[in-house]
């Protein structure tokens, strides 16, 4: 729990290097300050998804089916899902900022809208077979297709496509294209919502296991 709780500390500090301490990018100018939101909370979305996929394979071929990595691929897909809503929505904002329109059908923004669909899709699917039997087995088969086929969407087909978006952030030699104080603070920034993530799902996963241990008591 101890590091967790580190989040009460890092958001904080994040926030005020991302708004105050960094200077902006060149050209860029203030806006340039969304980056230190939009890029880690489009990390988390797809370390989000990797989770439910590797809970999922976990699993489905343990020798002992241990619910709890149901529920964690379950839970871990939810937040995935609102963390995407969230890359979108900054991604949007940036975009009307930049381009002078909130949806360009850009390659990026397109992929994130194609993978929010897919994961909207397993909650329809999770929601459709409701008490059956198998439903675990289909539902985490699902989140292992979802993880295997979302880099295509997230790292592939942005790169084949002309793009209006900006340089990556991390380009095709693995090079951070940041100056010191800026390259600081979004490392920072992306340590923060990643334990962000992991502390709400560590609470969504430990409240799941008190529900479902209360129904076996009744």
């Amino acid at each position: 729990m101890h590091l967790y709780k580190t989040v009460f500390i890092l958001m904080p500090v994040s926030v005020y290097m991302s708004m105050i301490y960094t200077s902006p990018a060149n050209m860029l100018g203030e806006s340039s300050r969304i980056l230190y939101f939009h890029v880690p909370i489009a990390w988390v979305s797809v370390f989000a998804f990797l989770t439910a996929g590797a809970a999922s394979f976990i699993y489905l071929f343990s020798n002992k089916k241990n619910m709890i990595n149901h529920i964690a691929a379950y839970n871990s897909a939810y937040l995935g899902i609102i963390f995407t809503i969230l890359t979108l929505i900054s991604g949007s904002i940036w975009s009307k900022i930049s381009w002078g329109s909130y949806w360009n059908w850009d390659p990026r923004q397109t992929s994130m809208l194609v993978l929010l669909m897919i994961y909207a899709a397993y909650f329809a699917l999770n929601a459709s077979l409701e008490e059956k039997d198998g439903k675990e087995k289909i539902s985490c088969s699902y989140l292992i297709f979802g993880a295997v086929s979302m880099p295509f969407f997230v790292f592939i087909i942005p790169r084949i496509y002309p793009s209006l978006h900006p340089d990556p952030v991390i380009n095709a030699e693995y090079k951070i294209n940041l100056e010191a104080d800026m390259k600081a603070t979004l490392i920072l920034s992306t340590a923060s919502f990643t334990i962000l993530y992991l502390y709400i799902l560590n609470l969504m996963n430990r409240l799941k296991k008190i529900e479902v241990h209360m129904e076996e008591l009744d």
